[in-house]
């Protein structure tokens, strides 16, 4: 990846496309949400979302973290203790977040049926 690739990644014009493509994937809602209740351990926020794998787990707080939503935190011991913690912008969004997830259980069978009749 070139150099004029990694900045439109990073600056991409549109900030809705931008976001929405980071956070609207299959796990960082999930992640989001069981991050909102306390500030937990990999293993434990993979037991939290039974069904998602270690690989994509990794993945889905790498994401999180670069993007400034959680904040990683490593412990000097043995072995070591690593914790993901939201950030103020991580809270913040989980108004918008809890808005959109009350509409879609709301929603639900609504478009379940349409895409059926479809």
């Amino acid at each position: 990846m070139n150099i004029l690739t990694q900045q439109a990644q990073f600056d991409h014009p549109c900030p809705i496309r931008n976001v929405l493509h980071r956070i609207g994937d299959q796990w960082s809602l999930l992640v989001l949400e069981t991050l909102s209740r306390k500030t937990l351990r990999f293993n434990e926020i993979g037991r939290e979302i039974n069904d998602i794998s270690k690989q994509m787990l990794s993945r889905t707080l790498k994401r999180l973290e670069q993007d400034g939503f959680i904040t990683r935190t490593v412990f000097a011991e043995v072995p070591p203790r690593v914790e993901y913690a939201l950030t103020d912008v991580g809270r913040s969004f989980l108004v918008p977040m809890q808005a959109l997830v009350q509409w879609a259980d709301a929603n639900h069978a609504t478009i379940c049926e349409s895409r059926r009749q479809y």
